[in-house]
């Protein structure tokens, strides 16, 4: 029995495992390597020799973030002075390798060097903020052997756009990693269509007001040979056409580098249409507005005036009197209110006070005044008395006719 057991908690286990592991080996989705607003300075070349393997390497380190430091400071306007190597740690937050070659006692390698913004900035003396677009969601769109791919499994166009770090440019880009839903909201079909209510709904999904298609056509002469990449830079839900170039490389084995390039021509033509005013959302996408609320008339004068008036109709739809009728029992309330409203000229009738027992008030909405409700009420067997907007309403007693002497006398 615990043998079952045992084996059925493995099995379990195993199915569990190849569960998770075909979850995230699903062939998609790329988180961008870094969207912060770090200095870049890529391509520094170092070639440095010492005693151990070790030593070289952090001796390349050490002058590449020298050269990247000057060229950064020269890009700024800073003078292209040095600083201390401590300083220099303190401002560098990342180094990345392009390609390098290790030896027992030599280092050769291209890297690429990030520097602190607000660092950098406090050190050379300048402002580092700068105005940006408003977020852009990027659909990026690889055209290869004649197929358009997205996000439906993970591509070397989606990657390249991973890579690019956006913290230099002007346009606020919104990258998907390829995950979750995206592959169903974001491919090649959703670019062709033109309905600005669901890109409304696409866009609002992932934070943004408008929506960038950078595009690659990728043509490989023969396999292993040269390929060429067709770049074009589009804009918004018509796919308007901003700008195109084309890049060749002499193997299959420098597209990543000949994509990195394009991403990095494309964010150079986004920039300048930015700049003259081409990448302006399209007021489509811009959600409807809300209608205006009316606000309510703040009532004026004393509290008093203002509890009476509450539940007045407006001006023309007719005089509001208040009653004062006699309510001995329940029923005399239900059969008053039933009689008044049948009077002729009354639209409404409704006890606002009552006391059994007592007098009783009701509000009453009539066309013709009290003048009118007087003499219908005074036709209907009712004593009015009082003036103005508040009468006192009795039943009329009744008629008893003079008492008769008894008949004493017999018939004979």
């Amino acid at each position: 029995m615990r043998r079952s057991i045992a084996l059925a908690a493995v099995a379990a286990l195993a199915l569990a495992s190849a569960t998770v592991a075909q979850m995230d080996d699903t062939g998609r989705g790329v988180a961008p390597v870094d969207s912060a607003g770090a200095f870049e300075v890529s391509g520094v070349t170092v070639d440095v020799a010492a005693k151990t393997a070790d030593g070289a390497r952090l001796g390349g380190w050490r002058l590449a973030q020298r050269k990247a430091w000057v060229q950064l400071s020269r890009r700024l306007g800073g003078g292209g002075g040095l600083v201390s190597d401590g300083t220099l740690d303190q401002l560098v937050s990342g180094i990345v390798v392009e390609n390098e070659q290790i030896g027992p006692t030599r280092y050769i390698a291209r890297l690429g060097v990030l520097f602190d913004r607000g660092r950098t900035g406090a050190v050379l003396g300048i402002a580092t903020s700068a105005g940006r677009s408003t977020p852009m969601l990027v659909i990026p769109v690889l055209w290869s052997g004649g197929i358009g791919q997205v996000f439906e499994q993970r591509t070397p166009w989606q990657e390249a756009w991973a890579r690019f770090r956006t913290g230099n440019s002007s346009v606020d880009y919104i990258r998907p990693s390829g995950t979750g839903a995206d592959p169903l909201l974001l491919n090649v079909g959703q670019i062709q269509r033109p309905g600005r209510g669901w890109w409304r709904t696409i866009i609002d999904q992932y934070g943004a007001s408008d929506v960038l298609i950078p595009t690659v056509r990728l043509t490989r002469q023969y396999p292993g040979g040269p390929v060429i990449g067709a770049f074009e830079a589009r804009h918004g839900p018509d796919n308007d056409l901003i700008g195109r170039f084309l890049l060749r490389v002499g193997t299959s084995a420098g597209v990543p580098q000949l994509l990195d390039a394009g991403v990095q021509r494309l964010d150079a033509i986004y920039q300048q249409a930015l700049r003259s005013g081409r990448l302006e959302p399209d007021v489509a996408l811009s959600p409807p507005p809300k209608p205006a609320d009316t606000q309510a008339p703040v009532p004026t004068g004393d509290i008093d005036t203002v509890m009476a008036n509450l539940g007045t109709p407006a001006i023309g739809a007719g005089a509001t009197l208040t009653i004062q009728f006699d309510t001995p029992g329940t029923a005399s309330v239900a059969n008053t209110e039933a009689l008044v409203r049948a009077t002729p000229g009354v639209r409404s009738a409704a006890t606002t006070s009552l006391a059994l027992g007592g007098v009783s008030l009701m509000r009453v909405v009539t066309d013709g005044g009290a003048a009118a409700l007087t003499a219908a009420l005074e036709a209907r067997g009712y004593q009015v008395q009082g003036a103005g907007d508040t009468l006192r309403i009795r039943r009329a007693p009744q008629v008893v006719p003079p008492d008769v002497p008894a008949d004493s006398q017999t018939a004979g």
